[in-house]
């Protein structure tokens, strides 16, 4: 993986939200994509829906890309979770912060559909200081969405992104 180090295993499991962060770059994407080859995975992605222009755009949903219009967030988790409840297998792959600014909070679509899809939430740490993927333990939401995104965010302590102003 051109240098990088990938640390655990995605869990054995048929649904499961991956949040990775620091989402800092452009080049994130691509360093995904190396992940998703390297463990063999069929993922899913959801990137702004600007991002899905032709020529690229049946590339992107090859690759499992989601075009999300991201000001029409209050019917996106509801369609959503009915989407993941009606597969019988989905790894979809969310930046939480939801943009590559620094954010003072993360954004938290991603823990809703988790918890109304009744599906884990799985961080990865993408750690540039250390060129390493670290997949780290499932969680699960209970829905206590404050505690839990606090204890979320603190995996991600110490963990250096490309951009480093930028997280």
């Amino acid at each position: 993986m051109t240098g990088w180090k990938v640390v655990g295993m995605l869990p054995n499991l048929p649904k499961m939200i991956v949040i990775g962060a620091p989402h800092t770059t452009n080049w994130d994407f691509p360093l995904a994509m190396n992940l998703i080859f390297y463990l063999g995975v069929r993922l899913n992605w959801m990137a702004k829906k600007e991002f899905f222009v032709k020529p690229f755009s049946y590339l992107w949903h090859w690759l499992g890309g989601i075009p999300v219009d991201r000001q029409a967030a209050n019917g996106m988790v509801g369609a959503t979770v009915a989407a993941i409840q009606q597969r019988a297998k989905i790894v979809l792959a969310i930046a939480p912060e939801g943009t590559r600014s620094k954010v003072e909070r993360w954004r938290t679509g991603f823990y809703h559909i988790a918890h109304g899809a009744n599906i884990p939430i799985v961080p990865v740490l993408v750690d540039y200081g250390r060129k390493t993927l670290t997949i780290t333990e499932p969680f699960i939401p209970t829905g206590n969405i404050e505690e839990e995104l606090s204890q979320l965010q603190a995996r991600f302590k110490g963990i250096q992104g490309k951009n480093q102003t930028h997280f």
